[in-house]
């Protein structure tokens, strides 16, 4: 049984009512209701209005793979949990990082860059290239998927550079965008996956869920102990 925490900040879908019209139960929900229908995951989906910000320490050590989706309350996550949530990284939690939160402390923490992109809200036309067919990522998905209503995301993206790029997604703007990276951070392993705008329904394509399913898979660890002293980080500090 693989054990999957989504959080989501769940601040849009309260908020707007074009997002709750799209995501009535919160885009975590959405996304942890297709992973439930396998029988080999059990899911918990939590917030960051929820006590400890959603991830206690007993959710946060009882999470093999944790999917991360942030935008607009990044600086609310506290630094303490931050520090909790890459340790257990470093001891092997797999970790999702959907969207924007590209931009959330976490990632950043782990990267150890700025990770911002250049982007553009317009709901165009993107197509998203399967580049990596032999990666168990892509198991069961298509060459490309075209997704009509998209946010651009382009480069440059400040990121290291990915252990396996996975995806590659361009915009009818002509932009190109290293749109799903692979990366070992300890003993964990982390994938960057950028479809995923609020607004529009990316997270209701069966594809995209397929990919996503398959990247739980993937991230999940054979185990998840102390982390070595050799790969501990320091303490967060704000970027």
């Amino acid at each position: 049984m693989i054990n999957v925490t989504v959080w989501n900040e769940f601040r849009h879908e309260r908020h707007s009512s074009a997002v709750r019209s799209v995501y009535p139960e919160g885009i975590h929900q959405a996304i942890a209701a297709y992973l439930a229908s396998h029988p080999d995951m059990l899911l918990k989906a939590v917030t960051l209005s929820d006590p400890e910000q959603g991830l206690g320490e007993k959710v946060l050590n009882d999470t093999d793979v944790l999917l991360w989706w942030g935008h607009t309350a990044h600086d609310e996550v506290d630094d303490e949990l931050v520090e909790r949530v890459c340790s257990r990284v470093l001891a092997g939690m797999g970790l999702i990082v959907l969207h924007s939160a590209h931009f959330s402390k976490v990632f950043r923490k782990l990267m150890g860059t700025t990770c911002s992109l250049r982007w553009r809200e317009e709901g165009e036309r993107s197509r998203l290239w399967t580049v990596n067919p032999s990666h168990p990522i892509c198991r069961g998905v298509p060459e490309q998927i075209v997704i009509e209503n998209d946010e651009m995301y382009g480069e440059f993206f400040d990121i290291p550079a990915p252990d396996e790029l996975v995806f590659v997604s361009w915009y009818q703007g002509g932009e190109v965008f290293r749109s799903g990276c692979t990366w070992q951070r300890g003993k964990g392993r982390i994938f960057y996956f950028a479809p995923g705008h609020e607004t529009y329904p990316i997270y209701h394509t069966p594809e995209i869920l397929k990919i996503i399913e398959n990247a739980v898979r993937w991230a999940r660890p054979e185990s998840i102990g102390d982390v070595p002293d050799c790969i501990k980080q320091p303490p967060f500090e704000k970027i």
